[in-house]
């Protein structure tokens, strides 16, 4: 494989799995939505297509000319994007990395804590609200029956500094965010409930190793390492110099950040385990500290 397509390149996640890229040698196209971007990416040495992820003829023509894709656009919840991407990729035998999200294993604990680590072996029967997401990563992987080598991947909260046109995550900044607002660290409920977390440069390198390596139909956890809401909240109150960490209601955050960002990004537990990526594709991730980075 030499020429890799990704969707989402101007956003976090596949702006910096585009630079691990480059740095490896390989040849990187981004589909993008208009041509805003453009000259930043070409600069950067990407090509670009412009095009909707939902213009099927578009996507035939971007596909066909590459060995493989990565597809990080917004695709947790998008099942259009992902069968579209599955049609033109059926026979072919290239590569289809999917970008799900680890909200698929919240409980709606309102922020109550639950230390069950979940393994890929474990069979998920998540909350109503997530169970879209569960059945495309599994339609995704059923697709290595269609010849195509398919690779799901869940990120966990990922922080750390994009090495892409963005350069910030979505939960952690918000949280930060909303914090300053409020002048103290915030948390939401008891706080107890348990995020895993990894740096975005170590979850770009699973990236680049399950593209290198993976089996077709295989699904990696990606987390090193793991904090408790609260403990988020103190160190943000420590390191912006901000009264007390305290709580809010559920229902505040609910209101702040969407149902699905109030009861799941922030008052669920999301907790799992890498070890299959560690074995299988020997990856080693080198950062270990969300509270050292804030």
């Amino acid at each position: 494989m030499k020429k890799i397509l990704i969707t989402g390149i101007t956003g976090y996640i596949g702006g910096t799995i585009a630079q691990k890229l480059l740095d490896k040698k390989y040849t990187v196209v981004g589909l993008v939505r208009n041509e805003a971007h453009t000259k930043e990416l070409h600069a950067a040495g990407i090509e670009t297509i412009t095009g909707s992820i939902y213009d099927e003829s578009v996507l035939q023509k971007a596909i066909s000319g590459v060995d493989a894709v990565i597809h990080n656009a917004d695709s947790a919840d998008d099942a259009y994007a992902a069968d579209s991407i599955i049609n033109a990729l059926e026979g072919t035998g290239k590569t289809f990395i999917f970008t799900s999200g680890s909200a698929i294993f919240g409980g709606k604990e309102n922020g109550e804590r639950n230390d069950f680590v979940f393994t890929e072996d474990f069979p998920l029967q998540p909350r109503l609200e997530m169970a879209s997401r569960v059945l495309i990563n599994q339609y995704v992987l059923r697709s290595a029956q269609k010849k195509i080598r398919s690779i799901v991947i869940v990120p966990t909260m990922v922080y750390g500094e994009g090495l892409g046109i963005k350069k910030d995550s979505i939960q952690l900044p918000a949280l930060i965010r909303f914090s300053k607002e409020k002048g103290f660290g915030v948390y939401f409920g008891k706080g107890e409930n348990i995020w895993s977390n990894v740096h975005i440069e170590d979850l770009a390198d699973l990236y680049v190793l399950a593209l290198e390596h993976a089996k077709a139909g295989s699904l990696y956890y990606a987390e090193n390492g793991a904090s408790t809401i609260k403990d988020l909240a103190e160190k943000i109150s420590e390191r912006y110099s901000l009264q007390p960490a305290r709580s809010v209601t559920v229902q505040e955050a609910v209101d702040t950040f969407g149902p699905a960002g109030g009861y799941f990004g922030f008052a669920s537990n999301s907790l799992c385990s890498s070890d299959k990526a560690r074995t299988e594709l020997q990856w080693k991730p080198q950062h270990q500290s969300i509270e050292n980075f804030i």
